[in-house]
């Protein structure tokens, strides 16, 4: 139920590609996020499910990857089978995949 931050690169360029589902807040994504994602803020998912793919995998954002799981492990119990949590995060991803997104 998760996915390093280059099994996501890989998965971003593929055909099949997953929507990242970035959870963190306005002020954080206005600081570094990856492009295209679907910014929804934690607190905001259960209101905002709909607008949730249901049949497209899932990879699920956050700062570190503690947000994200617990969305991941919400999203699953709503029957969102195909969701992952990005392990580590957009920090993980600044450093280890693009080393100029900013980091905070």
């Amino acid at each position: 139920m998760q996915i390093d931050v280059t099994e996501l690169r890989d998965a971003l360029a593929g055909a099949d590609a997953p929507v990242v589902l970035d959870v963190r807040e306005p002020w954080e994504i206005a600081l570094c996020a990856l492009p295209n994602s679907l910014n929804i803020p934690m607190a905001e998912i259960p209101a905002r499910l709909a607008e949730i793919p249901r049949e497209t995998p899932i990879a699920v954002l956050c700062h570190h990857g503690m947000r994200s799981w617990q969305v991941t492990q919400w999203l699953h119990g709503q029957g969102y089978v195909q969701a992952v949590n990005v392990e580590g995060g957009i920090d993980a991803w600044s450093a280890n995949v693009d080393p100029l997104l900013a980091r905070y």
